[in-house]
């Protein structure tokens, strides 16, 4: 692999002379199989054959010791070609340089090495079987459980804070101490109300509290349809399409994603989803299986966004063999995560000056559900087109005529006498 990037023998049998040959060679193939360009792969050899020179003058004797030295050769590193940077973020940029590439090497090359340590669960060591319970007893799903532990941990957090280090000193008022200080909206603050209630309950069941602390959990009230839909006017959808680039492969992707957004007001987990088999290009349609309500719907493609699609997989979707419909455009290509996808549509909305509260993904579907109702389709039939899995989540889209209050707002519409 090594001989298709250099050209020079004595380069190549210096590289495979280093002790960590062999691991610099599996790296090199590796980078090479998920689309690293040459220029990359020319930058990291030397950096990784001087980590190896490193770790060697440091004491190591074999390759499973490589993971001890990582941190002192960033440090090294940094010390070589960092001293001239003036921000936090230059500072950090150097020592990154260094890191991330011998850490993929070390994780490609040596079994059992981790990139990342994992996250301890939060009160692991007074309540060890309690997400196994959450997992198992109560069939909490993965999605869940990551929002359970976010709301514990702040919990834990909290705790050590304050100084509280007996939980059996926890009492209502220094729950409500907790709960006043989150800096959440209500629908936020109710899922962690919801938290300590299951948590403090299980505590309580399994003797670690004397007192069950479940029934000082009153969220706050959240009534239906006290809200209107957080949409955009379809100019500002055009003014935020007017800001992707679309001569490159990033804007030849992200301006297929905004489209099927804004188009058929798909969610973030539908678009990440998407494969190549979903798209029938001879009946001009296209599939999105599993929906949020249990079943599959079938689309017609628009001729735009079809052909902003073919657009994106001509020229700017990379080689892979794998069938997910968008990927990343940066080495290595693995496919794209709904929030990748909110990510870019919060991207452009905010590029666009386009004012918003908690800009994303939902914008652009709220946005299509809203141009359904001003045209006046029925609500069964636009909560068919979206996915809903009930009327009551449509409703919330005929509370107002957003358009007509807008004419009203800008004095276009009827005189008042």
């Amino acid at each position: 692999m090594l001989e298709r990037y250099y050209v020079r023998p004595d380069t190549i049998d210096r590289v495979k002379a280093s002790w960590i040959g062999n691991l610099i060679e599996q790296y090199v193939g590796w980078l090479s199989e998920n689309g690293y360009a040459a220029r990359t792969i020319l930058r990291r050899v030397p950096l990784l054959m001087e980590f190896g020179e490193f770790a060697q003058q440091h004491g190591a004797v074999n390759t499973a010791e490589l993971p001890e030295h990582l941190e002192a050769f960033s440090r090294h590193w940094f010390e070589k070609h960092g001293q001239g940077c003036k921000t936090d973020q230059a500072r950090k940029g150097v020592v990154e340089e260094a890191k991330n590439p011998v850490k993929q090497m070390l994780d490609i090359g040596i079994p059992g090495f981790e990139k990342r340590k994992q996250t301890p669960e939060p009160f692991g060591a007074l309540a060890p079987n309690l997400f196994a319970y959450l997992r198992e007893d109560r069939g909490l799903r993965p999605s869940t459980l990551v929002q359970y532990k976010s709301h514990l941990c702040s919990l834990e957090n909290y705790l050590k804070k304050i100084d509280l280090k007996e939980m059996s000193s926890l009492s209502p008022v220094i729950v409500s101490g907790f709960i006043t200080q989150s800096n959440l909206c209500k629908t936020s603050l109710g899922l962690r109300c919801t938290v300590l209630r299951v948590f403090f309950r299980y505590l309580y069941s399994e003797r670690i509290l004397n007192k069950d602390l479940s029934g000082y959990m009153d969220a706050p009230r959240v009534y239906r349809l006290s809200s209107i839909p957080r949409s955009i006017t379809w100019d500002e959808v055009n003014q935020m399409l007017e800001k992707v680039d679309r001569r490159t492969a990033l804007g030849k992707r992200d301006l297929a994603i905004l489209l099927l957004l804004v188009t058929y007001g798909l969610r973030a987990r539908e678009i990440a989803a998407l494969t190549l088999e979903d798209m029938d290009w001879r009946k001009e349609k296209f599939r999105v299986p599993e929906r949020k309500a249990g079943h599959s719907t079938a689309y017609p493609l628009s001729p735009l966004v079809g052909q902003a699609i073919l657009d994106y997989l001509r020229h700017g979707r990379p080689q892979t063999s794998e069938r997910f419909l968008f990927f990343g455009v940066k080495a290595p290509y693995k496919p794209m995560t709904y929030a990748a996808v909110s990510g870019r549509a919060a991207y452009y909305l905010h590029k666009a000056g386009i004012p918003v509260s908690r800009p994303g993904s939902h914008t652009l579907r709220h946005t299509c559900v809203q141009r359904l109702v001003n045209a006046d389709f029925s609500l069964k039939t636009i909560g068919d087109y979206v996915g809903h899995r009930s009327e009551k989540s449509t409703e919330i889209y005929a509370k107002v005529a957003v358009e007509k209050l807008r004419e009203i707002g800008s004095g276009v519409g009827e005189e008042i006498l």
